[in-house]
């Protein structure tokens, strides 16, 4: 195989070849992107698992952000594909549910380790089709590989207490089980990653899993379920465990009101995600949110600089500001505000752009065509409400969605853009005095999902977690707003959905709860001392 970075240089169309010559074929077709086939991938793939591959949907073709040429397709399922992968999906849940959860656990290990023998190409198919520049890519597979690690050791822990019983000769348990069928849809920022948080602790619990990727991920989603099907596969268990099916808006809706999807794990937007909570509430079904963030970093008169900038500049400009957890606000102190600014924008200016496989490179290009249209909108509108533009603002000239990190200055904290999510690279930097007053400024944005302060002042810190401080399901200090660990809970709250995935006991969402009162006397004693007789 080429080497991996050998073969990302060769992304960009050559000298002297024309667009419409670069784009007559998939890059897979080209001895340089040989690397691709060591996931299985060829150049139409079949977008449905359920045991067997298949899909008799719309061929959809995947793009390369970084120069927007055709990848690779994958043929969708329909409907009928849908049907059919729910009712065998059932059917393999009866299997793996009666496998002790130690024994589940060493399946989840192997695919762990599975997963660890492609991290690189993986990852590098996440640089190609996501766009995340190479580390994150790699660092996105390791995450679904901690995971697996940590979901091995929980299968051997997870359980309910055994509580006493006012009664004698009776036991109070409480039984934990699985609830059946969990349905994963994932969005296109993290197409590896969240579906491992999900997967990993459905799987352990005892449930089945049905994955819609996003549509422009589709490859992603292809190859990680063709490592996963061969573990299973070779351990002579059904592939439906763990089910595929590539698809658009109409195998999200079916997936929402299908009673027979016991949970329902929705990552995405706000907008999307109330569409689809809707959906599974009529039916009075479960399901885990977790959707958009407005995420807010203040920093304080007393705080250390050294760690401000790097932290603003990674929580603003990662994954090209497409994190859920991507700072978008930053509070800054009145008093240090333009000490902050310059230090910042030295910094912007510093950010090596360029191809996402360049090992130099710490910013790439956004997802999208439109994400690049949202970004020049909201540019525009924080311009019209008074805003003024640091440094950014503009489109990159080259190949590819690229945009210039940007910095907005000037506009009060209530101000409509600033209370927009854009899943762009757009840091809004706003001034202010009093502490209690811009604990309320981060919290009056309609999502809660992350935040975080600097400050040295000890008390501000634990006023900070305290009832009356961040109102986020992620509350940091110090630190940026993104980058969370594995071990603890992820999601936040309001418009964020309320859901929790990966650590902590974020297990509990996958299974459901019951009371168990067992009577091992010959008496037939009432709770609360009652007397019927």
């Amino acid at each position: 195989m080429l080497g991996l970075r050998r073969a990302f240089s060769a992304l960009l169309p050559r000298a002297g070849l024309s667009p419409a010559a670069a784009m007559s074929t998939l890059l897979i077709s080209q001895e340089r992107y040989a690397w691709l086939r060591e996931l299985g991938l060829q150049e139409e793939n079949p977008g449905v698992y359920n045991g067997r591959w298949g899909g008799r949907g719309q061929v959809v073709t995947t793009y390369c952000p970084a120069n927007n040429e055709p990848i690779a397709s994958v043929r969708q399922g329909n409907l009928e594909d849908y049907e059919e992968t729910v009712k065998k999906a059932k059917e393999a849940w009866k299997v793996w549910a009666d496998i002790p959860a130690p024994k589940r656990g060493e399946i989840v290990r192997q695919i762990g380790d599975a997963l660890r023998q492609k991290i690189k190409v993986l990852g590098s198919l996440v640089s190609l089709e996501m766009g995340k520049i190479f580390v994150e890519g790699v660092g996105e597979v390791q995450e679904y590989v901690d995971v697996c690690d940590y979901a091995v050791g929980l299968s051997r822990m997870i359980g309910g207490p055994i509580l006493p019983s006012e009664r004698p000769g009776h036991a109070l348990i409480e039984q934990w089980n699985p609830v059946g069928l969990v349905g994963v849809i994932t969005a296109f920022n993290f197409p590896v990653a969240v579906y491992g948080w999900n997967s990993a602790i459905a799987m352990i619990c005892g449930n089945a899993c049905l994955w819609k990727g996003a549509p422009t991920t589709s490859l992603v989603s292809v190859a990680v379920t063709k490592i996963i099907a061969k573990v299973l596969e070779d351990n002579k268990l059904p592939g439906a465990i763990c089910s595929l099916v590539c698809g658009g808006a109409d195998i999200g809706t079916a997936m929402a009101r299908d009673e027979r999807m016991d949970l329902l794990s929705f990552t995405g937007s706000t907008k999307v995600g109330k569409q689809v909570a809707l959906m599974v509430q009529e039916r009075f079904g479960r399901s885990l949110l977790e959707l958009g963030g407005n995420n807010a970093i203040i920093v304080f008169e007393d705080a250390d600089l050294n760690l401000v900038i790097p932290s603003a500049l990674f929580a603003a400009v990662g994954t090209a500001g497409q994190r859920c957890t991507t700072a978008r606000r930053l509070f800054l102190h009145e008093s240090i505000h333009d000490e902050v600014v310059a230090k910042l924008a030295k910094a912007y200016a510093q950010v090596r752009i360029g191809d996402p496989w360049d090992s130099d490179t710490l910013y790439g290009p956004l997802h999208t065509k439109e994400a690049v249209k949202m970004f020049l909108d909201a540019v525009e509108q924080a311009k019209q409400q008074g805003g003024s533009v640091v440094c950014g603002g503009k489109v990159i000239n080259r190949p590819g969605n690229y945009v210039e990190p940007t910095i907005v200055t000037g506009l009060p904290h209530n101000a409509p853009i600033v209370h927009t999510e854009t899943f762009a690279p757009i840091l809004y930097v706003l001034k202010f005095k009093e502490e209690e007053e811009v604990f309320a400024w981060n919290n009056e944005v309609k999502q809660g999902l992350s935040s975080s302060i600097f400050t040295k002042d000890l008390g501000r810190i634990f006023r900070w977690l305290g009832p009356k401080g961040s109102d986020c399901g992620i509350v940091n200090v110090n630190i940026p707003t993104s980058g969370a660990e594995i071990g603890g809970a992820f999601g936040g709250e309001k418009h964020t959905g309320g859901g929790r995935e990966s650590g902590s006991d974020s297990w509990k969402l996958y299974m459901r709860r019951s009371t168990c009162t067992i009577n091992y006397s010959k008496d037939l004693p009432l709770a609360q001392g009652i007397k019927f007789q």
